[in-house]
């Protein structure tokens, strides 16, 4: 009987198989940053508007502009969260 070999080598994507990998890297990473500063500038937008309108009693004002703050924290965790979620799934498509 012949033996079979296992390798205990870890399969995983191969990117630099993909031409212009790089510059697809550098894309998402611009991206990114956009969102990122996007959100952070609407968030500081809203707030400012959010006080404004509650100072001078305007509620309806206030009520959409504290919408615009939830959103703008909410669009900021998920920007923040999907270079860390996509290297969590690649890092399990490793090992499975």
């Amino acid at each position: 009987m012949n033996g079979v070999r296992v390798s205990t080598k870890e399969v995983g994507p191969d990117f630099g198989a993909v031409g212009g990998s790089g510059d697809l890297r550098a894309i998402v990473g611009a991206l990114l940053t956009y969102g990122l500063i996007i959100a952070v500038l609407m968030l500081v937008i809203s707030a400012a508007t959010w006080a404004i309108a509650s100072g001078s009693g305007s509620w309806h004002s206030a009520q959409k502009a504290k919408a615009g703050c939830f959103v703008a924290i909410g669009g900021a965790v998920l920007t923040g969260a999907a270079l860390a979620w996509a290297n969590w799934l690649l890092d399990i498509g490793a090992h499975l």
